[in-house]
């Protein structure tokens, strides 16, 4: 074959037209589908054979449809080196804790204070920069690419889509801080934000409370999400964390640098998560202590219960119950929508419908003052910042690799649009609103009577844990609502854990589906034992402990999450629809002016061979051949060697599906004993067609 038909390429041209031209469109997503419906056998074998011979891996790069990491050929093994290193970096740091928790503090507190005036502002840059991001991302051209297959349906229709984001959007928090950090704002405002005197101050508590577990945080988990989704159903490769920044760090899953980040991704989630844990179980032990009648147990209780539910996690991670775990899991998610309408109902009523509108025009028109607030404001500034907003900002960086794994498990199929603004919208949306509810329940209570700080400051605010249950004391029906609210965050300690757990025992293991149960029973150990440290550090003030060591152990994380970004937009930029979108705007401009140029109105574009050094030639800016534009798609066997894969058919040259098995159709049928007529004469067709192209290429 003549090597000039190898460098040929498409090019647009106009031809005069005595008729108006048709305009036809064809979805971007079946693009790379062309309508072949017109060749004969012969040709569609000449033009496969053509392509085989022609583009790396038998298909140029802007047609290929994408890749899924189910249909790979991979073999999972734990990663000893991250299990081995990290796991005794956290046991040597839960023993250091239990034996000597004044160190630990002492320790923690200065690492954070210089955390908080010298890198403070990474976490409030974070921030602004993940909802600018993407929303960039979102409503450009990029936004239109699917997290997975061309073509392919989402795996779940949008209502249940939606509600699944509604249930990750609920959990400890909302029960803890839920009247607890509006109040404390109301009676202790943001310096400089609002006179406590006035009712501003009401829906500036909201708004500020809002923010921090708003669209901030959402953006924030969106981020891993995105990433995990496009790399694992788009370009085929695992869900580590490390797999995000293979455009930048190379391809090899063991090189040291990708052992790091997937170590880095660990340790923020073990952190992260046993905060919850450490405050789900205080305020268990509160709510035990309220309805039984005993005195104050301090953090005794507390701890036995960590141990306790731990139990009931290691139990569903061995025992494999996790279809009941997840029943558990959507019933308590009923549990906490009931709730929620319980406040509703028989609280402030027509407070709360009223403060909802003024809240929401708030919480916009303040963004970019409390966005901006810094640590160089003034010491108080400084101070508020290290208690409240750079600590949620870490916290959710720590969160994210948990919750962005389960957002890009449940999106797959979803546009990246679509999966941006379904992130950034709906949980923000119910968590805000169970914030208004339980918050503004708190704020009358305490307009009303004063029952909830006794001397209307903040300090006379009573603990974390324990304001939930005021609150509740004060509304009919509490005898019954508090035991189930003890019940409730007892599933959300159970199933967070199990959920973290999991996922940590993934990135231990190469990303492997169904990963080791023994190992996910050892991270869930891990994340009781930092949820005791974060108590014994903290003393009476368990948030100190958390504050402490979120902070510090989420900084590197958030370095991650910037590279992330980066990978990202690298890979967009050369994704497969990317390339055809180019190849549409190239040839478009030029034939469009061409036609206008040469025919005036009366145009119509053809398809056909053009030189490549033609100036109509549409990928004479591209090179097909670029390993950046290739690699990706190349299909190997699980030890790393090239093995042939025919993207039009979906199926392995070498006899064997991606788990190494005989394709079931290619097996012997001892029972048929023969071919029927139609498979005869189908096999000789093909044939023929094959033979047909080897003469033409001759």
């Amino acid at each position: 074959m003549d090597d000039r038909h190898h460098e040929q390429r498409t090019g647009s041209s106009a031809r005069p037209n005595r008729q108006k031209p048709a305009v036809t469109s064809r979805r971007p997503d079946l693009a790379h589908q062309p309508d072949d419906s017109f060749l004969t056998g012969r040709r569609k074998a000449a033009q496969r054979f053509f392509h085989e011979l022609t583009y790396p891996h038998n298909i140029h790069p802007a047609l290929v449809p994408g890749v899924s990491v189910e249909d790979q050929r991979i073999r999972y093994r734990v990663d000893k080196a991250i299990l081995i290193v990290v796991g005794a970096l956290i046991v040597g740091f839960i023993i250091w804790g239990v034996l000597n928790p004044q160190q630990v503090t002492e320790v923690s507190t200065a690492a954070l204070n210089w955390t908080m005036l010298n890198l403070g502002w990474i976490f409030n840059t974070l921030a602004v920069g993940m909802i600018l991001f993407l929303l960039v991302i979102a409503f450009s051209f990029y936004g239109r690419i699917p997290l997975g297959l061309d073509g392919e349906k989402p795996e779940y229709s949008t209502a249940s889509w939606a509600a699944m984001l509604f249930g990750a959007g609920i959990g400890i928090g909302i029960i803890f801080f839920g009247p607890y950090e509006p109040m404390t704002y109301y009676l202790s405002p943001r310096p400089g934000a609002y006179d406590p005197a006035t009712v501003e101050v009401i829906k500036g508590a909201m708004a500020q409370a809002a923010l921090h577990w708003g669209v901030s945080a959402w953006a924030i988990y969106a981020i891993v999400g995105l990433a995990v989704g496009y790399v694992s159903y788009r370009r085929g490769r695992v869900p580590l964390m490390s797999s995000i920044l293979m455009p930048l760090i190379g391809g090899d899953s063991r090189s040291v640098p990708a052992r790091i980040i997937d170590g880095l991704a660990i340790i923020a989630t073990l952190f992260g998560t046993a905060a919850s844990l450490g405050i789900g179980a205080l305020q268990i032990a509160r709510g035990v202590e309220v309805v039984t009648g005993w005195g104050p147990t301090g953090n005794r209780m507390a701890l036995i219960i960590i141990v306790v539910l731990t139990i009931g996690t290691i139990i569903s991670a061995v025992a494999g119950i996790a279809k009941g775990i997840r029943r558990l899991s959507n019933f308590n998610m009923f549990l906490a929508i009931g709730l929620a309408l319980f406040f509703f109902v028989v609280g402030p009523t027509i407070f709360l419908i009223n403060i909802i509108p003024g809240m929401i025009v708030q919480y916009f028109d303040t963004m970019p003052q409390m966005l901006s607030a810094s640590m160089a404001d003034s010491p108080e500034m400084q101070q508020f910042l290290s208690s409240w907003t750079t600590f949620y900002w870490a916290w959710w960086v720590s969160w994210s690799p948990f919750v962005g794994v389960f957002t890009a498990k449940i999106s797959r199929g979803r546009t990246i649009r679509q999966f941006i603004l379904g992130v950034l919208l709906i949980p923000s949306t119910i968590i805000v609103l169970a914030f208004t509810i339980l918050g503004g329940t708190a704020i009358w209570l305490q307009r009303a009577n004063g029952s909830i700080a006794s001397d209307g400051t903040a300090e006379s605010l009573p603990a974390p844990e324990e304001i939930f249950f005021v609150v509740l004391d004060q509304l009919p029906g509490a005898h019954i609502m508090a035991p189930i609210v003890i019940v409730m965050l007892a599933v959300f300690f159970i199933t967070t854990s199990d959920s973290a757990s999991l996922v940590n025992s993934q990135l231990s293991q190469g990303g492997k589906p169904e990963p080791n149960k023994l190992i996910t029973a050892f991270w869930a150990v891990c994340m009781a034992g930092i949820a005791v440290v974060m108590l014994l550090v903290g003393g009476e003030d368990a948030l100190t402990g958390l504050q402490n060591l979120i902070t510090v152990t989420a900084l590197p994380f958030s370095v991650v999450l910037v590279l992330m970004c980066i990978a990202l937009v690298k890979e967009l930029r050369s994704d497969p629809q990317t390339i055809r979108k180019s190849y549409e705007r190239w040839a478009l401009q030029k034939a469009i002016r061409r036609g206008i140029d040469t025919y005036g109105d009366d145009f119509t574009i053809t398809i056909e061979p053009t030189d490549p050094r033609s100036e109509y030639a549409t990928g004479a800016g591209v090179d097909s051949h670029a390993e950046e534009l290739t690699n990706w798609y190349a299909r190997t066997d699980e030890d790393g060697n090239p093995v042939p894969y025919d993207y039009a058919t979906g199926r392995y040259l070498d006899g064997k599906d991606h788990n190494g098995d005989p394709y079931p159709d290619d097996e012997p049928d001892a029972e048929a004993g023969e071919t029927t007529d139609d498979t005869a004469a189908e096999a000789d067709g093909e044939d023929g067609a094959h033979a047909a192209s080897q003469r033409e290429d001759s």
